[in-house]
């Protein structure tokens, strides 16, 4: 996939200003590590900013590269010498992705997520970090990763949970091991605070006790009814955003295949999160993202909004 130089020119003035933000907040609440001044200053600053690394990163997600070295030898070391006339090396350049780890993360927080319009839908997609067959001799996420089970069977590594809106934008997400409940980050605040309205889920979300807890909250959640479960009385609009529930399958799916969050090649926990982030930031920048017409209908007198799905 190929990105026009304007769009590469707007992630960097993101990145950047954010940095500029961050950067200023660490020095003003003295966060920043001190140095000794008496002591020799042995290594000087980058030539490639953060910003400059950050954009590096989503662009690898962005243009569907499966091999990072590939990209920043043969596209950005040679073909945009003119967006990063300091390049280093690669070996340096993967140093520096340790660095932006922190700022990373907050940066898809404050600037890649969107906002919530009532409708939402939550889901968890496994992300493997080695093979069933490696389990045993696998040490980078030891202690971490964790077995854990889902529609497509055991796996070993990590689960992300995600919400989003019926526009494709991401509202929020969490990293758990994989042995973690579906059920448990609608419990955490920092998952749904900025959730409301109507929240749709699989039957694994299905729990009466988390159902008044979120309604407390303003949010109700809709799943469907297992096999062995009585039968409740539901509105059309709600069973329509039911049959749509597959919208966020397909975020998972395009997450995995074109941004490439899901691989074994990974060497240690700060490059999997610096991974992670670039891939859930890339897709913000997408062109095109899944999505469904939802028209909304004015109250009727009894107070309930109608949707018309279309």
């Amino acid at each position: 996939m190929t990105i026009a130089r304007d769009k590469i020119t707007e992630i960097f003035c993101m990145a950047d200003d954010f940095c500029h933000i961050y950067d200023r907040f660490i020095k003003i609440n003295g966060l920043a590590p001190k140095r000794d001044k008496s002591k020799r200053k042995y290594h000087r600053d980058s030539t490639l900013s953060d910003a400059e690394v950050m954009t590096i990163m989503i662009l690898f997600h962005l243009m569907g590269y499966k091999c990072l070295k590939h990209l920043y030898l043969n596209e950005v070391y040679k073909n945009m010498t003119d967006l990063f006339p300091h390049t280093v090396s690669y070996n340096r350049f993967v140093e520096l992705e340790r660095k932006v780890a922190v700022p990373f993360i907050l940066f898809v927080k404050k600037c890649c997520l969107g906002g919530c319009t009532g409708i939402g839908f939550v889901d968890s997609t496994a992300l493997r970090v080695c093979k069933n067959q490696r389990i045993h001799l696998h040490r980078v996420f030891k202690g971490l990763a964790q077995r854990g089970q889902c529609s497509m069977g055991w796996f070993y590594g990590f689960k992300l949970h995600l919400i989003c809106n019926e526009k494709g934008d991401l509202l929020s997400f969490m990293v758990t091991p994989g042995n973690v409940d579906d059920r448990n980050p609608l419990g955490n605040k920092s998952f749904i605070e900025r959730i409301f309205g109507k929240l749709v889920g699989d039957k694994g979300y299905i729990c009466r006790d988390l159902f008044s807890r979120l309604f407390v909250d303003g949010i109700q959640l809709i799943t469907k009814l297992k096999s062995n479960m009585k039968g409740q009385l539901m509105t059309v609009s709600d069973k329509i955003l039911l049959r749509k529930r597959a919208l966020i399958e397909t975020i998972n799916d395009e997450l995995k295949n074109i941004a490439q969050i899901e691989h074994s090649r990974h060497r240690s926990v700060v490059g999997f999160t610096v991974n992670l982030m670039a891939g859930l930031a890339a897709y913000s920048f997408f062109p095109k993202k899944p999505m469904i017409n939802v028209e909304r209908v004015p109250p009727y007198e009894n107070g309930v909004i109608q949707l018309s799905l279309f």
